[in-house]
């Protein structure tokens, strides 16, 4: 099959019932079928300087440029190129800490966004010629069409010890030759979450999904505005089999959600970035808590369920280095059943009775702030390996939030029935005569 036919975009409401003019997206993988001749790897020297005086020289691919931001890691052995497109990443460097990266290239269809989010990306080994059949091209190919640089030929194990032991840290890299450019630039780098970086992956208006659709029997699906704090694509695709859908960006604020789209619930996404920042998160954060109070059913998750924390009048802070992967043990309090799940987030939620765990060496944190839900809550989830919150239920409101990915792609699917759990109490708040009962879903 030649690129030219090749299905290419995102349209989740495409296999919809009902559905008619959905409309389609770029998908990050498209460059790849629209792009000419592929340009090899040079494979000229680089060097990686980390904020603590650390140094390292490897080999550059991708785009050759200069590259800086918060250097974290990611353990997941497989989903590369999930990775790489998910805009939670935005402002960081990104660490492969598998040792082969590119094996089975880059897909079709597979991305989780329009772009490639991380500044920067750092692995052992590049793989220049994938082997699978649906390949479109390397990963060297993917980062050098979205003029993102890469170094490999780096000791990723030093690194993730090094960012375990001692949290997470700024860094920069570039060509060796320009090496005093790039330890000059590390000098009066910025933190990236000083920036608004909702802003700079929410989309720019709210459009309807999948207009008109229907459940297998004909009937009208609920109509949810899924707010867009940087949204993975997978997610919207599980949503669109729920709901109908109406993607908002995060400066949407909920009276003009309301007053333009008339919702039948809430819901708010993944992203970067710090939650107590003053820009779009602030925005978003008051739409879940006007919701909440205007007894909406709501869901958030990783940033949303931040964001809901914050409007229950929790802190939110940084984490040492964070939760990157897709092997993270969650426990259900209620149930005592474990999870597998997988997560990408550098905050959490403060314990109500524990506090800040595993914090961050900078100590950065939120300030306090008043309950603002109308609602009180309970902690439903938390992480098996370091108990920090990982899920919330307000109590007599249909609401709750979960910081792990239940969406996950490639996964884990351990966690995927909270969608039908969502799902639900929309269904049931709608049913007229079950509007006053707040149900739990199936337990997992």
């Amino acid at each position: 099959m030649s690129n030219s036919e090749i299905r290419q975009g995102f349209s989740p409401g495409a296999s919809g019932y009902g559905v008619k003019d959905y409309p389609t997206f770029v998908d990050a993988a498209d460059i790849l079928l629209n792009s000419a001749e592929k340009e090899e790897s040079k494979g000229a020297k680089g060097v990686l300087l980390l904020a603590d005086g650390s140094r390292f020289e490897g080999k550059l691919f991708g785009s050759e440029i200069i590259s800086q931001g918060e250097l974290v890691f990611i353990t997941g052995m497989t989903g590369y190129q999930e990775s790489l497109t998910d805009p939670s990443f935005a402002g960081q460097i990104l660490t492969f800490t598998w040792p082969l990266l590119g094996n089975y290239g880059i897909i079709p269809g597979q991305s989780e966004s329009s772009k490639v989010h991380p500044r920067g990306v750092i692995c052992k080994q590049v793989m220049k010629i994938p082997d699978h059949r649906d390949s479109i091209g390397s990963v060297h190919d993917f980062l050098l069409s979205h003029n993102i640089p890469g170094i490999e030929n780096v000791d990723t194990r030093e690194l993730t010890k090094k960012v375990r032991e001692f949290g997470t840290l700024l860094c920069a890299f570039g060509p060796l030759e320009k090496e005093a450019e790039i330890s000059s630039l590390l000098k009066n780098m910025q933190p990236p979450d000083h920036e608004d970086l909702v802003a700079s992956v929410t989309c720019n208006e709210a459009i309807l999904m999948n207009p008109g659709a229907t459940d297998e029997q004909g009937r009208r699906l609920p109509r949810l505005a899924a707010i867009d704090c940087g949204v993975k694509y997978n997610i919207l695709r599980e949503l669109c089999d729920r709901f109908e859908v109406v993607w908002c960006p995060a400066s949407l604020d909920f009276k003009t959600i309301m007053d333009e789209w008339n919702p039948d619930a809430l819901f708010a996404s993944n992203g970067p970035g710090d939650p107590a920042h003053q820009g779009n998160a602030l925005i978003a954060r008051n739409s879940l808590a006007d919701a909440v109070r205007a007894g909406l059913p709501v869901m958030g998750i990783c940033l949303g369920h931040q964001l809901m924390g914050l409007a229950a009048g929790l802190r939110t802070y940084k984490l040492r280095y964070g939760h990157r992967g897709t092997n993270q043990p969650v426990l259900d309090v209620e149930t005592g059943k474990v999870i597998i799940t997988s997560q990408n987030h550098g905050y959490a939620l403060e314990d109500p009775d524990n506090g800040m765990l595993s914090p961050h060496p900078s100590g950065l944190c939120s300030e306090i702030n008043d309950n603002i839900l109308g609602a009180d809550f309970k902690v439903r989830h938390i992480n098996a390996n370091d108990k920090t919150v990982e899920g919330l239920d307000l109590i007599g409101k249909p609401a709750f939030t979960i910081q792990f990915h239940p969406e996950a792609c490639p996964g884990p699917h351990d966690a995927s029935p909270l969608f039908d759990r969502f799902s639900e109490l929309v269904n049931n708040q709608n049913n007229p005569k079950l509007k006053s009962l707040i149900v739990e879903g199936e337990d997992i």
